[in-house]
């Protein structure tokens, strides 16, 4: 018998409740069991971390930041001094490079061309011989005209003999005045005669002097434009060659409109407005001059005003059409305070006090010159500001101040060593290489030391690598030819190993033999291998940030990093 639909309706929600009673069941045991396998999972991990990494990590969050940057340690810094000196006022624009003078060397008369006495691109004097064009029809001109000059003139010494006679004959009354007249006009006529031979003559010997082509005035010459056997004119197009004046030689640059009156003032005093010329990159200097002239308006569509400077270019480094970076002194701020331009950030600097705790002053910055700006404070000349690791410090902040340039200077010598290594290699012989691969490790290093011994030019000539104190600088002395030595086969492939003062000792002596000599501090033991690799993949700045920290840190940043690596069987024992 089938229930109604009324008692099936009845009976829906209770099917319905305890569905949901079911459901809230299991999730509240799937939630449950979450909670506890996720804490036995942090018990398990928290028993089998090592206690020194528990208590290093530990030591950073107290400190307020990860491991060695929190804001509660010691911060190696690099730092400049607050100085009071002269600043330039200083435009920057682009330039382009204009010759002072520009010409085509054309022929003078057309001829054939028969000689070039010039090489593209030599700097030739004013009246220097170029070229020539071939002259003998210019020759037998000149021959012509003076052949002419020389039948005219015994013409004039005949009629004025005739002169004379007729002169004395007339004071004597024997010859009528009207014969001495026209004598006298035939004389002058024949004067006239000569001049225009003559005339003619000097013509004659101009043509033959335009058959040598010359430079119309010192510079430098372009490219051929006519070769031997071409005919050549004063019509031609492209001439012979091209010459520019490039000594002096001009600058073109636009500066703003809103330094014209300080510019335009300085000039009428006569005073002058330095210039100064770089390449692309603002690492070399091109050369040096000064403002000659300004252009007579404002152009509206940029607002800036052109401005013309002569360089004396000695040293021929500009060309024509060269760009260039120009740097414009406008004017000079005399004795005032400037800072180096990396320690202001945020309108402030930190400055080390003499506990050597940090402490933040604002500032009015003022123009850049250079690597430092001028600034406006609460400072004084002699302080000590924070120019790098500004991003870890805070309000009094202990640093300890590390020397900035020792990691460049690390770098250099290891670079220097890695060059008389490559030397070293470059200078065997193909018999000395093979022979070098079959020695024993023992050998090759007493090989190599002999071979650099007999070059002692090569290792004299190189800078020693800074040291901190002259035990180390004889115990880096002492370990460098065995790291040659036994390192100059790899030298090729790799850079040498900075060499910088760690204390760490290695895993064992094995390692300790294997791995590059670094000069170590004085009483410290060799480095072992995965601290050296680690050192070499830092960037320079932290390197030497990490060599700053005190030895128990040091170990334990290297501890770490190695443990974050992978190379937890190679952390540095204590």
């Amino acid at each position: 018998m089938r229930p109604s639909p009324l008692t099936m309706q009845r009976a829906m929600p209770a099917r319905q409740t305890g569905r949901l009673r079911w459901t809230h069941a299991v999730l509240l045991v799937a939630l449950l069991g979450a909670v506890g396998g996720g804490a036995w999972w942090w018990q398990q991990r928290q028993a089998a971390s090592p206690p020194d990494a528990a208590k290093a990590g530990s030591a950073g969050r107290a400190a307020g930041g990860p491991g060695r940057f929190g804001a509660g340690n010691v911060q190696p810094v690099s730092v400049g001094t607050v100085q009071r000196g002269d600043v330039r006022v200083v435009v920057q624009a682009i330039g382009t490079m204009s010759a002072r003078a520009t010409a085509v060397v054309r022929a003078r008369v057309s001829g054939e061309l028969v000689a070039l006495r010039f090489q593209e691109g030599d700097e030739v004097r004013a009246g220097q011989l170029l070229a020539e064009i071939d002259p003998r029809s210019y020759q037998a001109a000149l021959a012509q005209a003076e052949g002419v000059l020389r039948r005219d003139q015994a013409l004039l010494r005949n009629a004025q003999l005739d002169l004379k006679r007729y002169q004395e004959l007339q004071e004597r009354d024997a010859i009528a005045g009207q014969q001495v007249d026209a004598q006298a006009s035939l004389v002058r006529q024949l004067e006239g005669t000569v001049a225009a031979d003559q005339a003619q003559v000097d013509a004659a010997r101009l043509q033959l002097g335009y058959t040598k082509v010359v430079a119309p005035f010192a510079g430098r010459l372009g490219l051929r434009q006519a070769d031997l056997g071409n005919v050549v004119g004063p019509t031609d197009a492209n001439g012979i060659v091209s010459i520019n004046q490039v000594r002096p030689i001009d600058a073109s640059f636009a500066v703003p409109e809103v330094h014209l009156p300080q510019m335009r003032k300085r000039l009428a005093a006569g005073d002058e407005l330095p210039v100064e010329l770089w390449d692309r990159d603002f690492r070399q200097l091109l050369g040096r001059g000064r403002v000659v002239a300004l252009d007579n308006a404002v152009d509206v569509a940029t607002g800036t005003v052109k401005v013309k400077a002569a360089v004396a270019n000695e040293d021929r480094a500009l060309y024509p059409n060269q760009f260039v970076n120009v740097r414009l002194q406008v004017n000079r701020l005399e004795s005032v305070l400037t800072v180096p331009a990396t320690a202001v950030q945020n309108q402030s600097v930190y400055v080390v006090q003499d506990d050597n705790t940090v402490t933040q002053r604002r500032l009015r910055v003022g123009v850049t010159d250079g690597d430092r700006v001028s600034v406006e404070g609460d400072l004084r000349e002699g302080d000590r500001v924070v120019t790098d690791g500004i991003d870890r410090l805070r309000e009094g902040t202990k640093v300890a101040v590390i020397d900035s340039g020792a990691a460049t200077r690390a770098d250099q010598a290891a670079q220097e060593q890695a060059a008389r290594r490559r030397a070293v290699m470059a200078s065997l012989s193909p018999e000395e290489r093979a022979r070098l691969e079959k020695m024993t490790p023992e050998e090759r290093r007493a090989f190599l030391r002999a071979k650099a011994a007999q070059a002692p030019a090569a290792g004299a000539s190189a800078p020693a690598a800074p040291t901190a104190s002259a035990a180390s600088g004889a115990a880096a002395g002492a370990s460098a030819p065995r790291a040659q030595a036994a390192d100059a086969p790899q030298a090729l492939r790799r850079d040498a190993a900075p060499k910088v003062p760690v204390d760490a000792p290695p895993t064992s002596a094995a390692e300790s033999s294997a791995a590059p000599a670094l000069p170590l501090a004085e009483g410290a033991r060799p480095v072992p291998p995965q601290v050296r690799a680690l050192l070499e993949q830092m960037p320079p700045d932290e390197r030497a940030r990490v060599l700053a920290l005190p030895a128990e840190e040091r170990r334990a940043y290297f501890r770490e990093r190695l443990q974050q690596q992978g190379g937890g069987a190679a952390t540095p024992a204590r």
